[in-house]
């Protein structure tokens, strides 16, 4: 049986693991929606990856001068990796800027290098410092499950200080991802601006490697910022959509670490925090990516079996509204005129039923209600409308046709308007068939 989630914030063992992801993963998200937008996502990867050597110079130095000390190993871990991060930023600068290297050239050699570099030093202390080499393993693959009520307090004071710079600078931040020309005419800093969120990024990654890892730090900032793009379009959403998303992670990384192992039978079998709390997000990210209401891949493809649907209804009250006759029409003369299956037909006929628009004959033939001679009327005219507009913009009176198809589906009430007045109200369309008077559904 599973635990209590409210059972990882009142344990003692589990609470500062459980809330220190949580707030190291908010502050990763809200850092994570400025790179993505920025359409500089993979700056996350390369200056994760330029922590290493940080990581491991600092290991070496307290190794050799301080070997006795414990508390100070982090903060010197931390302030090393800051440096060799801030270094790989300032040197992809310097290629892109000075060199005119491509950037997505400049963040590999960045990655590359440094983190080759890295590894070169720790393969030299795996054998002359065998006991510090597991402090750098850490850092590398992440450790969140032993972290304590001080790292707690770190990723706290992160993520308030996160939380009010983009409080306090959310317009000049918003102006500057999207419209930095406009910006610097207005006299915006971009300059400044653009350093302060460099400096917010490089903070992030440093302090959150101590969780997830330097491998896996770049899908932190990521993940959890793609899944808030498919549920808005507002930039201050998709910071509040990304902060819940990366605290969550957060949560089920360090939940199921524990909980997955503890109902298995093998003993021996565990999950790492780091990696779970990765998979965690992406598993939210794919789950966006396909579900989410209006951007998710099965909602496009529902609307676009809904719009066919359309299509078909509008289309065959066109052609019971042309081909009115006493009686109705009977559905083998449908069948002839749209062959579809025999259930789509059924579907289609059923929808139609429902909305009132056409009604069943004693002599089982199909004939158009009031409403729905009102709604057909309805189609006819903006199609021919559609038709008049794009002839008025030169197009050929015989190319009009297939494209009046599609837009007499979409058209709205606003744009049947200003239609009717950019035309002046016609009565005729290029074909000279009338054009339907405008009448109310």
């Amino acid at each position: 049986m599973f635990s209590s989630p409210w059972h990882y914030f009142t344990d003692p063992v589990l609470q500062a693991p459980t809330i220190g992801s949580m707030l190291m993963c908010l502050s990763s998200a809200f850092v994570g929606v400025i790179v993505f937008l920025k359409k500089r996502s993979l700056l996350g990867e390369a200056l994760s990856h330029a922590t290493y050597p940080g990581v491991v110079l600092s290991v070496l130095f307290m190794a050799t001068f301080f070997p006795l000390a414990s508390d100070e190993v982090a903060i010197a871990i931390l302030v090393g990796a800051f440096v060799t991060s801030f270094l790989g930023l300032l040197l992809i600068e310097v290629l892109e800027g000075k060199f005119h290297v491509k950037n997505d050239a400049a963040l590999c050699f960045v990655l590359s290098v440094f983190f080759g570099a890295g590894v070169v030093v720790a393969s030299r202390i795996q054998f002359t410092h065998a006991l510090w080499y597991k402090t750098v393993q850490i850092f590398l693959y992440g450790q969140a499950a032993t972290m304590t009520d001080i790292h707690v307090i770190l990723y706290a004071l992160l993520a308030l200080l996160l939380s009010i710079a983009l409080f306090l600078l959310y317009r000049q931040i918003q102006m500057a991802i999207f419209d930095k020309d406009f910006s610097k005419t207005v006299g915006l800093p971009i300059r400044l601006i653009d350093n302060l969120l460099f400096f917010l990024l490089v903070l992030a990654i440093v302090i959150g490697i101590r969780s997830v890892g330097v491998v896996l730090m770049a899908g932190m900032l990521i993940a959890p910022a793609i899944a808030a793009r498919q549920f808005t379009h507002r930039l201050w959403a998709v910071f509040l959509f990304a902060g819940a998303i990366g605290a969550l992670s957060g949560f089920l990384g360090n939940y199921f670490s524990v909980e997955i192992p503890k109902s298995s039978i093998h003993r021996d079998f565990s999950l790492p925090t780091g990696p779970m709390i990765l998979l965690s997000a992406s598993a939210i990210c794919c789950l966006s990516l396909l579900f989410a209401p209006r951007n998710g891949l099965f909602s496009r493809l529902l609307r676009i079996v809904c719009f066919r649907q359309q299509r078909i209804e509008d289309n065959l009250l066109k052609y019971l509204w042309r081909h009115e006759k006493t009686g109705g029409i009977s559905k083998v003369e449908i069948q002839k005129w749209q062959p579809l299956p025999f259930l789509q037909m059924r579907l289609v006929i059923w929808s139609l039923k429902t909305h009132k628009w056409i009604e069943e004959t004693k002599t089982h033939t199909i004939a158009l209600t009031k409403d729905g001679k009102v709604r057909a009327m309805r189609i006819v005219r903006l199609h021919r409308l559609w038709e008049a507009y794009l002839v008025s913009l030169g197009q050929g009176v015989e190319k009009v046709h297939a494209s009046a198809e599609e837009m007499e589906h979409i058209i709205t009430p606003e744009l049947e308007k200003e239609l009717k007045e950019l035309l002046g109200d016609p009565k005729r369309d290029p074909h000279a068939q009338p054009i339907p008077p405008e009448v109310e559904i």
